[in-house]
This record gives C-alpha cells, sequence and structure tokens, in this order.
C-alpha cells in the first residue's frame, strides 16, 4: 500500500524560542500495510529528502519494499515531511524561528493524532537522525528500536561552522542553490572519494575539470527541485540538534529510554564524525545495556548511508530479519560436557534440536576441569617440578574413547608451552591465555568431530576469528564494533550448519590469544547472540 502526501493541519503552535504559530502544515506518507494494523516503522529524512520513501521516486528503495530487509509485506512505513521543506508545497520564511526539537514536538503531535500508540523503530538519517534524538528524548517509550545513522545527538562545533558557512551562501550569494549544494557536497564526500570517481580528469574543455562539472550538475539538480527557504529550513535544524539544550544531562535523558539503540557511523563521514558517535556509544554504554554501535565502512564519506545498501541491509538485519526461524544459542558449561552421561547428554538435545528443525549455534567450555587443570600444570612447570604426568592425564581424559578425533594439535601446542614455562621457571599473563585456551579449543573440536560422525552437519568456530579484544589478558574486553562485524558476516556465510563456538577465547588486533574472564563462556555465547539477535 503507498499513500500519496496527507495533511495535518496543527493548531496553536509555540516554538521553544516562544514564537506562536496559529496553523502549521505537516504532511506525511504511509507505504506497506495500513497504518496501525502491524507494526509502525518510522522513517525521518535527510536535509534535502522528503517523506517519499519508496515508490517510483523512493529515496530508500534498495533498504526498504516487498521482500527487502524492511518488508512493506509485514511493516508500516511511516515518513513525515519536515514542515516547510516544500515536499508539500508549503513553505516557511521564519526558520531561525525553528530548531530540530520544535520538529520532533512536531511529529510526535503527528503521531498522536493518527492515534499511533507505539513505534517498532525509529530510523532517522543525518539531520533525520537528528530530529529523531530529540524524538526519543522527549519521550522515551515512544519505540522499541532506535536507528540513528550517520547522525548524533547534538550539533558540533565543526557541523555548527559548515552550518554558518551555508547560511552565508544561502543569504549572498547570487546563486545560493547551486553554489550552498557545491559546498555541502564537499562534506558529504571525502577527497578519496573525488579521487576515485575523477581521476583528475579534465572535460572536452581543456579548462574544465569533471569534478567541477559534476558539482555545478548537482547544484542545477537541487535548484530545479528545492526552495531557498526550504534549504534554509533544513540548515537551520541541522545546526540547531541538541537534546540536551535547557534540559537535564545526557545520562538522565538517555537513561529514561527504553528502546534499543543501534548507532551505525560511518568510518569516513566528515559530517558527523565516526569518533563523535563512538563517543556517544560509549558514554551511553556506561548506564545502559541495549545501546550497539556498528560502522559502514566506506571511502565515500557522509553520504555512505544512502550508498552502500548492503552493509547497511546487514546492520538493519539484527532487527528486521524474519524471526520465524529465530537462531537459538545453546551453551554448556565444563560439568556438562564431561566424559560418560555428560557428554552424551549433550549430543542428544544438539541432534534432537537440530531434528526439530531448530536454528541452532553451540558455545561450549572446556570439558570437565580442563581450566583449572591446565592452570595446575603451569604452576607446577613454572616450580620445575614434574608435570608431564598430569599433562599425560589430562591428554588422556581429552580424548577419552573418541581416539579416531585429531586433537594432536592442541597437545603438541601445551608440550611446548609447558615445556617453555619449565626451562624459564615462570610465565605471562599472555602464556596463561594461551595455555587455558587449549580447553575450549579441545572441547569444541571434539563435539564437531562426534557430530559429523553422526552425520549431524557441524562447523568447528573458533572465536578468535570473531571475537576481538583488546589485550588485557586474563580479562579482555571485547572489541565490540569489529567483533559483531565479523560474527554478523560469519553467520550469513555459515548459515547451513551446526556452528560449534569456543568459548572464553578472543583475540587482539596482533592476533594473540586473550581470554574473557572465568565466565567468558557466557560471556561469549551472550556477545554472539546481541550480535545476531538470536535467542
Amino acid at each position: 500500500m503507498e499513500n500519496k502526501p496527507t495533511s495535518i493541519k496543527l493548531q496553536n503552535f509555540t516554538t521553544e524560542s516562544g514564537v506562536l504559530i496559529l496553523s502549521i502544515n505537516l504532511s506525511y506518507q504511509v507505504f506497506g500495510q495500513v497504518l496501525n494494523t502491524a507494526p509502525i516503522v518510522l522513517v525521518n529524512h535527510a536535509l534535502t529528502g522528503n517523506s517519499q520513501v519508496v515508490g517510483e521516486n523512493g529515496w530508500w528503495n534498495n533498504l526498504i519494499g516487498d521482500n527487502k530487509t524492511i518488508d512493506t509485506n509485514k511493516y508500516t512505513i511511516l515518513a513525515f515531511n519536515v514542515p516547510g521543506n516544500g515536499f508539500d508545497k508549503t513553505y516557511i520564511e521564519n526558520y531561525l524561528d525553528f530548531t530540530a526539537r520544535d520538529i520532533a514536538r512536531l511529529f510526535l503531535e503527528g503521531i498522536r493524532l493518527l492515534k499511533v500508540k507505539e513505534l517498532f523503530a525509529i530510523i532517522g538519517g543525518s539531520v533525520g537522525g537528528g530530529i529523531a534524538w530529540e524524538m526519543v528524548a522527549l519521550e522515551p517509550k515512544l519505540t522499541h528500536n532506535f536507528f540513528p545513522i550517520a547522525s548524533d545527538w547534538k550539533s558540533t562545533d565543526w557541523l555548527i561552522a559548515n552550518c554558518y558557512l551555508q547560511e552565508k551562501i544561502l543569504c549572498n550569494s547570487s546563486k545560493p542553490i547551486e553554489d550552498a549544494r557545491i559546498h555541502a557536497m564537499l562534506c558529504y564526500r571525502t577527497p578519496e572519494s573525488f579521487k576515485e570517481k575523477f581521476q583528475r580528469t579534465s572535460t572536452d574543455s581543456t579548462d574544465s575539470f569533471q569534478v567541477e562539472s559534476w558539482l555545478n550538475y548537482h547544484g542545477d539538480k537541487l535548484q530545479k527541485r528545492f526552495e531557498l527557504s526550504a534549504y534554509k529550513m533544513m540548515n537551520q535544524l541541522l545546526k540547531t540538534i541538541d537534546i540536551t539544550r535547557g534540559r537535564t544531562s545526557f545520562e538522565n535523558l538517555i537513561s529514561e529510554v527504553d528502546a534499543n539503540i543501534y548507532i551505525i557511523g560511518i568510518n569516513s563521514d566528515l559530517f558527523f564524525t565516526a569518533n563523535e558517535n563512538r563517543e556517544t556509544y560509549h558514554e551511553i554504554k556506561k548506564f545502559k545495556h541495549n545501546v550497539f554501535y556498528s560502522e559502514i565502512e566506506s571511502q565515500h564519506g557522509h553520504d555512505a548511508f544512502l550508498m552502500e545498501y548492503e552493509q547497511l541491509n546487514n546492520l538493519l538485519d539484527v532487527v528486521f530479519k524474519n524471526k520465524k526461524n529465530r537462531m537459538k544459542i545453546l551453551k554448556f558449561g565444563g560439568k556438562s560436557l564431561a566424559n560418560g552421561e555428560g557428554i552424551n547428554k549433550v549430543l542428544d538435545i544438539i541432534i534432537d534440536k537440530k531434528s526439530k528443525g531448530e536454528n541452532i549455534a553451540v558455545v561450549v567450555s572446556a570439558r570437565g576441569n580442563a581450566t583449572d587443570e591446565l592452570e595446575d600444570i603451569l604452576t607446577i612447570a613454572t616450580k620445575n617440578g614434574n608435570y608431564k604426568p598430569l599433562v599425560e592425564s589430562f591428554k588422556n581424559y581429552q580424548q577419552d574413547i573418541y581416539t579416531n578425533v585429531d586433537l594432536s594439535e592442541e597437545f603438541a601446542l601445551l608440550d611446548k608451552l609447558f615445556e617453555g614455562v619449565s626451562l624459564i621457571g615462570d610465565y605471562s599473563e599472555k602464556i596463561k591465555d594461551q595455555v587455558l585456551a587449549q580447553g575450549e579449543l579441545l572441547s569444541a573440536k571434539l563435539i564437531t568431530a562426534i557430530l559429523n560422525g553422526k552425520g549431524i552437519k557441524a562447523r568447528f568456530t573458533d572465536s578468535r576469528e570473531l571475537i576481538k579484544t583488546d589485550s588485557n589478558y586474563g580479562d579482555a574486553q571485547p572489541l565490540e564494533q569489529i567483533s559483531k562485524k565479523n560474527v554478523v558476516h560469519y553467520f550469513k556465510e555459515n548459515n547451513d550448519t551446526i556452528n560449534i563456538i569456543t568459548g572464553f577465547i578472543g583475540s587482539n588486533n596482533s592476533g594473540d590469544t586473550t581470554t574473557l574472564g572465568r565466565n567468558g563462556s557466557n560471556y561469549t555465547a551472550s556477545l554472539i547472540a546481541n550480535y545476531i539477535d538470536a535467542e
């Protein structure tokens, strides 16, 4: 279902600056399912965008539509026009009366008048994301999920400075829209993007470069479809994003927000920089657990959120994918994997769930008391004690009756590490992590091999390739951005098998083994479940 723009007349609206507006036009469009019959996704458009999210002239057709990531067969898509953006042929000359928060208030009033009780998600790109931040700060219980993309909760000094220059151009240039757009394109893209696209090539005229023609084209194109007052209005809103202005602290505001917050930055963004996005994420992470940060990798800068659709689809897929056969993460501890009844019961559970068609992945701890045993052997080896009988006992337990499973690589590494520790009479936390990691590796390899031997398709998954951490050996902290990207990509590529995943371990940027602390296997399972939105 696709509707043409519909208008709501809002009466007696007072702006944050105290200006009373007797009547204001708020237009909107609805796509997909009939309003209030399906989960509602509100999409806030960017500076020169509008409510035409999908359709013949839709600006997000690659993301939203029939069987797309945001499926119009399942969701209702609601999009308001920023009053004065001109799409509905209404304009506002007194643009300085408005801030981003005023538009957020107007959108919230529109939602109320449409009798929408809650939103499944709010998605906003660029200035649309800034307006979305203002909305969740004003109505913290409004939405279940919030996606600010290439945006932030405040305009930085750098952003304000560029908006100031834009306003100067818009007010003083003889060709204001064209010239302002040319300047803006230098903020929306990067030097690397320009280099790849143009390679310093000239046009037919030797005194003109292709980059100049391209900039003139974009300026002329916008001039034909955008009014000067609309550009001034949107630029003013971009400059005034700040959810804390005249209010309480950022922490107090966002602490009240129930929604899962999925911040999506762009590594090359010159407008809303990735560093600012990361700072926002780390600040929220101090007091709110359900906040996540992901980053689009692109050389194209701010505009990448309108260009890198495959990456954006993957990031949104965490929330919008088909939940029908949602993956479950099963985690088995050391005692449950002990020889005999324990391991046999674990195998029966896995096989039973697979036979029922359940979509599962398995995180395993080291089997039995492996971690304690390895730590004891380290201590004895350090004191030049006779540790070798304990090593042989450890190997015999881990191999047990499964003599056809090749565990020689892990056993050989343990022999080498213990011998080195015995010779030196000491070990580092780095060496200790290498030693303790072998317990999980042996466990995952064994379970994988047994399942494959029983005709169950399983894949050994070394979490060191997925979970990247800092170098705090013994209690390493995950680097969430790259870890999430690794996990999402891995499960997308390996979704036709049961992945048997090592718990407890990760690796740093140098590839060295790290451990996540003594409850690390639970932590691994939780991280993976969060990253892929599993049960």
